[in-house]
């Protein structure tokens, strides 16, 4: 039977995700609102 409370324990989390994770809060990503809000601004330039 498997010891959760061991292998919890001895788990250590690989290099990748932290890699990863820091590569992801560092990104400057653009989302829905961003794109929405420069069409908006464009639309209303052009009046």
């Amino acid at each position: 039977m498997i010891d959760f409370d061991k292998e919890i324990a001895r788990f250590k989390p690989s290099l990748e995700v932290e890699a990863v994770e820091d590569a992801i809060v560092k990104a400057d990503l653009t989302d829905m609102t961003d794109i929405m809000l420069e069409l908006m601004k464009k639309s209303i330039e052009s009046e």
